[in-house]
């Protein structure tokens, strides 16, 4: 199992779709277009913050139970980024001490009741998409939801400026498998065939490495 990690705009959907197509594995996507909640969350975060972190938890859930299930899989995000995500929303007032508890508990719960199989319960390998906080500005704009751009509200600048900052903390202190960083600054994996082969290779080299 593959899991990408990144900020928003990182690009995990799309080296997902790649890395899918690439090593001939089945995707599992986060929903975010289709998802109710979100737009909701951005118009009032303190009350629906709590909601949509339980609907992605039990959402990631799924994916990972179904993925299991293949040899080899890919997923856009992996479920540890969730508590990045919650915390962080909690440091900003959006959530009470009580609900961060809860969530806590329950995805250490979900954790211990995944199927024992021969594999871990934990992702093969980590692939960490790292982008600068110019580069997640642009490309919130460039792909133009609504309920994300700064324009609307102003607020939300330092929200992803905190957010950039945490990703680059949490990557160094996690340990739950093998990881590899990937420079979305420097390699233009979506526009560049030159440069989604070049990420290609690396991971394929990491890949081996856990093989042998």
């Amino acid at each position: 199992m593959l899991v990408l990690a990144g900020t928003i705009g990182a690009g995990k959907t799309s080296l997902t779709h790649m890395l899918s197509k690439h090593l001939g594995t089945p995707a599992y996507y986060e929903s975010v277009d289709h998802n109710q909640i979100l737009p909701l969350f951005y118009k009032d975060p303190k009350k629906y913050a709590f909601l949509l972190q339980i609907d992605f938890l039990n959402r990631r859930m799924a994916d990972i139970k179904k993925a299991w299930k293949n040899e080899e899989s890919v997923l856009d995000r992996s479920i540890f980024e969730d508590s990045l995500l919650f915390h962080l929303n909690a440091d900003l007032g959006r959530a009470t001490e009580t609900e961060v508890n809860i969530y806590d508990s329950l995805l250490q719960n979900m954790m211990q009741e995944l199927p024992h199989t021969s594999h871990s319960k934990n992702p093969d390998l980590l692939i960490h998409i790292n982008i600068s906080f110019e580069t997640m500005l642009a490309r919130i704009k460039k792909r133009g939801r609504p309920f994300e751009q700064i324009d609307n509200d102003p607020s939300l600048y330092q929200y992803y400026k905190d957010l950039n900052q945490r990703y680059q903390q949490w990557y160094e202190n996690y340990d739950k498998s093998a990881k590899i960083q990937i420079n979305g600054d420097r390699f233009d994996f979506v526009e560049k065939d030159t440069d989604r082969h070049a990420v290609f290779d690396l991971i394929d080299q990491k890949i081996n490495q856990l093989a042998i």
